[in-house]
């Protein structure tokens, strides 16, 4: 192995190529092949600013910190998911220590619409590998104030589920408009929990955006947010289907758009995400983005059907980017002051209904959500959720989560909810998941059968 630097941007390919949804699913190990292809003839892995380093698998414990896997852990994923989830904390914890200066994390299968509640898979993901990453990063290294900015075509719509209710991630997501395109949701209204008002950013961008109009949002948005919030860390959710040819989007944004994206983010750590124009887009973007996190000369990394000026931006769509800017930025000063929908208070709980679609498995899930209003804490949340499989089955589980920074008022009240509910018959399964204490508990209720796992 090369000698390490503390100027060095550490990579970590896994292309799982034990894993697929299907042979011709646009999700496929050819994603990274490309990419890793081109990067070797360049000559990219022989610079002495990049290191590879090889994946570790994530614990069973990493993902129940995060997730609700229902029935368990093992049920949810394969040892892919663990490696991808792994490839991004090894990479995050090489930058911690101060062994390099930041990373890319050329993985799959992808994460970033796992949410907290897991009852199969949906928009190619199972768990979430930057989720995953940051509670690892949270609980083991005390880092407080994480941002994650998700630059995938789709809506992060699992990442902004996560962290919905916590002050401390700052959650910003530019993407296609959910009107045109899946999962149909990140709208400017959409700004987090009672406890997190305005740490959830969603920029909805017309479809045909290109680099001119994202570079104004990157500029005038997102870094000052992100100065003003000053994170400890900074994690790039970074989806590369806003490209123009991606089969899926309908963006145009180029190799160059995401260099100057990522030199302008300055991410810690950069988790692949999306993107399957394998051929024409993946390779160019990502040879751009490790320029840039190495912060060398990417000027000449361009796709062979592209040349400058091929997109102009309308005047239309400036202007209507520009509106969205102003209108976000509002929001953004509110931050802190916005009290919670009166009609979503009952008593001591701020409480939301949802409807969750599992695109890839067919599953439909009803969440019935309640956090504690806690005057000392973030308060603790109750998920009370029914998937229906199809064909008759259904499930229904209740989960608990307790806040890092809980009170011993709401990790009681959690703790005694818990086994409360162990002895509801409705319920097949039970959980708490307590992160002040690095801790799960899962209980299956017809067999009285507990598991524990700890930190």
């Amino acid at each position: 192995m090369k000698r390490v630097s503390n100027k060095q941007t550490g990579l970590i390919f896994f292309p799982a190529f034990d894993w697929a949804i299907s042979p011709t699913h646009p999700e496929r190990e050819e994603r990274l092949l490309y990419t890793r292809d081109q990067i070797f003839e360049e000559g990219i892995m022989d610079l002495p600013q990049i290191i590879e380093f090889a994946p570790k698998l994530a614990t069973v414990h990493d993902v129940a910190r995060v997730h609700f896997c229902v029935p368990r852990v093992k049920d949810q994923t394969t040892e892919a998911h663990l490696i991808a989830a792994g490839a991004a904390i090894l990479l995050a914890e090489q930058i911690v220590a101060g062994n390099i200066l930041n990373g890319f994390a050329l993985v799959r299968p992808p994460g970033h619409h796992a949410m907290r509640v897991v009852h199969g898979n949906r928009g190619f993901c199972n768990i979430n590998n930057e989720a995953i990453m940051i509670e690892k990063l949270r609980s083991r290294y005390g880092i407080n104030r994480i941002a994650v900015v998700d630059t995938d075509v789709h809506h992060g719509d699992g990442t902004q589920d996560i962290f919905w209710h916590d002050p401390d991630v700052l959650f910003i997501s530019f993407h296609q408009d959910g009107r045109t395109l899946y999962p149909g949701t990140g709208f400017t209204y959409e700004l987090g929990g009672p406890k997190a008002f305005a740490r959830t950013i969603n920029i909805p961008l017309p479809p045909g955006t290109t680099d001119e109009s994202l570079m104004y949002v990157v500029d005038n948005l997102i870094v000052p947010v992100l100065k003003d919030f000053k994170p400890d860390f900074i994690v790039n959710s970074a989806g590369q289907d806003n490209h123009y040819t991606d089969p899926l989007g309908s963006m145009r944004i180029t190799a160059q758009g995401y260099a100057r994206l990522t030199e302008k983010l300055k991410p810690d750590i950069a988790v692949l995400e999306g993107g399957y124009a394998i051929e024409t887009a993946l390779p160019y973007v990502n040879m751009a983005i490790i320029l840039a996190l190495a912060g060398l000369d990417y000027s000449e990394v361009r796709e062979p059907d592209y040349w400058p000026g091929r997109f102009k931006e309308s005047p239309e769509r400036k202007a209507q980017v520009q509106r969205l800017v102003e209108e976000l930025l509002k929001y953004w000063e509110m931050r802190d002051k916005a009290s919670p929908d009166p009609k979503s208070v009952n008593g001591r709980f701020y409480q939301r209904k949802r409807r969750i679609f599992y695109d890839t498995d067919y599953i439909e899930e009803i969440q019935f959500e309640s956090l504690k209003l806690c005057d000392d804490c973030p308060g603790y949340l109750s998920i009370d959720s029914t998937a229906n499989h199809g064909y008759g089955r259904t499930g229904k589980v209740l989960c608990l989560s307790v806040p890092f920074k809980a009170c011993s008022v709401c990790r009681a009240e959690a703790a005694e909810t818990y086994e409360r509910s162990k002895k509801d018959r409705d319920y097949q399964y039970v959980y708490l998941q307590d992160k002040a204490a690095d801790t799960f508990l899962g209980y299956e209720v017809s067999t009285g059968q507990e598991w524990f796992s700890n930190g």
